[in-house]
């Protein structure tokens, strides 16, 4: 069978990780013969998949630094992943007759040089329109690096892309190439059988490890520690909660905020600590559990636990989260814009609302009241992720899309 080799910046903890695990594990149950190259991994700090033998991770380029003097971090990225493309087609030993990459498209060129490589890129979010605009010399940096990724793009065989609103997007950032390159969306999936049911008892014990009360209206909010996604919100609508709900109902419930957090990356440290000063200034704090880089078995104990999913970033490009959410029966609260219009069916599989916090205390209320509309919304939720967003959908997509990649006889030229 074909070998395929994916190409990523940091196996560490996050929605694209999840992705190309995900991805990876599709091809490999498929019969492809799949490895992974990328510049950073702490088996310490990652999801199992690679860190258990599941697949084989070779690590380049993490001598590099990231950034020079707090700053340049996007140029250093590029530089990590060209150096690792590099490696890949000219010292690795490798013979991949496809290379999946994603996030950083400088290295498309060189994975180019090999003809027989096919190249597929999936395109989470254009990476210029994830950089704050900060003034002149900002501009001037990234002028270069956003045409290059651009340009770098256009280089793929094939683009994938998670939702239509990343396509959109993708149409209106890149319009250089968007009138000939037309991205294909591929949903990203979760696993279904990581939620079942009988997981349940299994999940009370994972929760009372942790201490969080029994018997809880849970309220859960899982995310990266990054301001961007506004994870304030969700303790502004704990705060406005308890001003519209019963002091019975108020007395059980409790949130828990449980993001990605990785001591490298200073925003992290940064917004955890806001968080937390922010909770007691909210006067919440007791209210709240915060936890760092939850394991899956966390995760899956939390969601299948919740009333619901606070999901609170605005414009968000897909959002793996609220699918879990949905798979675990837990309905989803969410900011109506970006990727949940997509995946969240409003007042069937949860909520959508302004990213307000009277918008989403208003909808918490609903459920923190009613158990019977918890359960409807959960098993709505369940149905709804089955249909569209499951491993099996994904894995088939994902296949034909590789064998269509591996059989055009008239690849696209540089």
């Amino acid at each position: 069978m074909p070998g395929i080799v994916f190409l990523h910046p940091d196996l560490g903890i996050g929605g694209a990780e999840r992705l190309v695990i995900d991805a990876a594990l599709a091809l490999k149950d498929k019969g492809h013969v799949v490895s992974f190259v990328t510049t950073h991994h702490d088996p310490s700090h990652c999801f199992k998949e690679t860190s258990d033998g599941t697949f084989s991770v070779k690590v380049v380029g993490d001598w590099m630094p990231r950034c020079f003097c707090g700053r340049f971090y996007a140029l250093f990225a590029y530089l990590r992943m060209i150096y690792a493309a590099i490696y890949l087609i000219f010292f690795s030993g490798l013979s991949p007759d496809v290379v999946f990459c994603d996030l950083v498209s400088a290295c498309i060129p060189i994975l180019r040089l090999n003809k027989k490589v096919r190249v597929l890129f999936y395109c989470h979010f254009p990476d210029q329109l994830l950089s704050k605009t900060e003034g002149r010399l900002k501009k001037i940096y990234r002028f270069p690096l956003n045409w290059l990724e651009e340009i770098t793009t256009g280089m793929a065989h094939k683009i994938l892309v998670n939702s239509s609103f990343t396509a959109g997007v993708f149409e209106r950032t890149f319009s250089r190439i968007s009138k000939k390159i037309k991205p294909s969306i591929l949903y990203p999936a979760v696993d279904v059988s990581k939620f079942n049911p009988s997981s349940n008892e299994l999940s009370k014990d994972v929760l009372t490890e942790i201490g969080i009360p029994e018997n809880a209206s849970l309220l859960v909010s899982i995310n990266r520690y990054e301001r961007k996604k506004n994870l304030l919100l969700a303790l502004d609508a704990l705060r406005a909660l308890k001003e519209i709900i019963k002091d019975e109902n108020w007395s059980s419930v409790h949130l828990v905020m449980a993001g990605g957090y990785d001591v490298r990356v200073g925003e992290n440290v940064e917004y955890y600590q806001e968080l937390v000063d922010h909770s007691k200034s909210v006067d919440v704090f007791e209210k709240a559990t915060f936890l760092k880089s939850p394991s899956d078995a966390v995760k899956v104990a939390l969601l299948q636990s919740a009333c619901c999913l606070l999901y609170t970033p605005s414009n968000e490009h897909f959002g793996i989260v609220p699918i879990e959410a949905m798979s675990a029966g837990c309905p989803v609260v969410a900011v109506c814009s970006g990727g949940p219009l997509e995946t969240v069916v409003n007042e069937k599989t949860g909520y959508l609302c302004e990213p307000s916090a009277g918008s989403f205390a208003s909808a918490v209320a609903k459920l923190v009241s009613s158990k019977e509309l918890v359960a409807k919304m959960g098993a709505n939720g369940q149905e709804h992720v089955k249909s569209l967003f499951s491993n099996r959908a994904f894995a088939d997509s994902l296949e034909k899309i590789v064998e269509e990649l591996l059989s055009s006889s008239n690849p696209k030229k540089m």
